[in-house]
């Protein structure tokens, strides 16, 4: 019988200091590359594109949105190489660098009036630049997080760098809710939407400091100790792990509920070629709302899945938002934006968080320390990516103007992909009650619920033991 490793990795646990620094650094990464997303949606049909067919030019800028999508099945074969073999720490701030440069260049582009066709070429550039860089955001900070965290609380502490991405949407869509709603519209078009972009300059100085200052992860200083940092990780991921590898590809294509919220939802609620009418700055609001209510249940639910493990949240929450897009897509179609909102807090803000809270967690613990960034990158941006391209099939399937029952078709196709997702973390094995240096490995046995219980309780009664005993301490003069 294969024996059990009932100890964690040596050397110092930097647990708050780990989330911390994956949230931060999250929300700041992400909020790069979301206000592309927004601009593709809203601003970039009209500026860096021919307009004698609006139409064709809501699918192009749509299709530069995916583009960056396609470059990160690339950017994780590099990025996840990087990050087991140089670490978790060198492939964070590389990451950092990457996106806050293409994003600020972004900004400083010439029109389609001004350059032709150079200008879209210049902007698919930058957005594969983009998709490359965060292709290695997740997987690396959502191990750092994992290998930090104590074990039975995992799943909270990895929740943060989740937490962190929905931020970043909010800061995002709050740097142009005032300059959509205050500046008149032919400035904004010239200059006024540049500067989300060129702010990502602060982006790249805070990004570094910020994570300069974590250690690299217990669980990775002990493979290099042991001898044991592999030289090929892509190639043990693929025979040792494909499989799973595989499912977290499928359960990735839940992430078809924010392209359905804030892509395809935007440009079907605002752009002039559909016939709904929803003005701008009150559409930016969905995103707004839908990631705070995130924000504020994302840590809860990593807790949960500490106590109920990582499938049931995961599964529930792919169904339910799946099948709360049809509820969505329905308010925008018939023009009632209260009634879209409440559909998009229940759909992204609060269903969706069953999947987006628990997958930092549950997509590391199903490999090894030697190939866990590469398993979960390689994996997670192949599902994205297929999720990320279908605003240009939802175009292609329901036209403006075409004759297709939009909130029926697109829903159908939304549900679907949640199905797939569902089944895949179904067949997925449980993986919070395993230790980590057990994880990914075929012996890996989960410690039984009684024990498990206990070691989370004397875990969380240390954790405030030590937090009253540092508030007891007089501060230093």
């Amino acid at each position: 019988m294969a024996t059990r490793s009932n100890s964690e990795p040596r050397h110092r646990h930097q647990s708050k200091k780990a989330a911390a620094s994956g949230w931060i650094g999250s929300t700041l990464e992400y909020y790069d590359f979301f206000i592309y997303a927004t601009a593709a949606s809203l601003i970039f049909p009209q500026i860096f594109f021919p307009q004698n067919d609006p139409k064709i030019a809501i699918v192009a800028s749509l299709a530069t949105y995916g583009v960056g999508y396609v470059a990160r099945p690339i950017g994780a074969l590099v990025l996840g190489h990087l990050g087991d073999t140089h670490g978790r720490k060198f492939v964070l701030i590389l990451c950092m660098f990457m996106m806050g440069f293409s994003t600020m260049a972004v900004g400083l582009l010439p029109t389609y009036a001004q350059l032709g066709l150079w200008a879209p070429a210049g902007l698919v550039a930058m957005r594969l630049i983009q998709g490359f860089a965060v292709a290695g955001e997740i997987a690396g900070a959502s191990s750092m997080v994992l290998e930090h965290a104590p074990f039975g609380r995992r799943g909270f502490f990895a929740s943060f760098t989740l937490q962190g991405v929905q931020a970043g949407q909010i800061l995002a869509a709050a740097v142009f809710l005032p300059l959509a709603h205050y500046l008149p519209k032919d400035a904004f078009n010239v200059w006024g939407w540049r500067i989300p972009f060129i702010l990502s300059f602060f982006i790249i100085v805070a990004g570094y400091y910020i994570r300069r200052d974590v250690d690299e992860t217990p669980a990775f200083v002990e493979e290099g100790e042991q001898g044991e940092i592999a030289r090929s990780p892509i190639f043990q991921a693929f025979t040792d792990s494909w499989a799973d590898m595989l499912r977290v590809a499928c359960m990735s294509l839940t992430t078809v509920i924010p392209v359905v919220a804030t892509i395809f939802g935007a440009a079907y609620a605002v752009q002039p070629a559909y016939g709904i009418g929803f003005h701008t700055d009150v559409y930016l609001w969905i995103p707004v709302l839908g990631n705070i209510l995130a924000v504020i249940l994302i840590p809860y639910v990593g807790n949960l899945s500490d106590k109920l493990g990582r499938k049931l949240p995961t599964i529930v929450g792919a169904l339910c938002s799946g099948l709360l897009s049809f509820g969505y897509l329905y308010a925008i179609s018939i023009r009632n934006a209260p009634l879209a909102i409440v559909m998009a807090l229940l759909m992204w803000g609060v269903a969706y968080q069953g999947f987006n809270a628990v997958f930092p967690s549950f997509y590391p613990e199903l490999f090894r320390t030697r190939n866990r960034v590469t398993g979960v990158a390689i994996g997670h941006n192949t599902g994205i990516t297929i999720a990320a391209l279908m605003p240009a099939l939802f175009v292609a399937v329901a036209p403006p103007g075409g004759t297709a029952n939009i909130p029926l078709t697109i829903g159908a196709i939304t549900l679907t992909a949640t199905i797939i997702a569902a089944v895949a973390a179904l067949t997925a094995r449980e993986t919070y009650r395993v230790h980590l240096n057990d994880l990914g490995k075929r012996g890996g046995v989960p410690v039984n619920h009684r024990e498990y219980h206990r070691i989370r309780a004397q875990t969380l009664a240390d954790a405030k033991a030590a937090k009253a005993e540092r508030s007891t301490v007089a501060p230093e003069t």
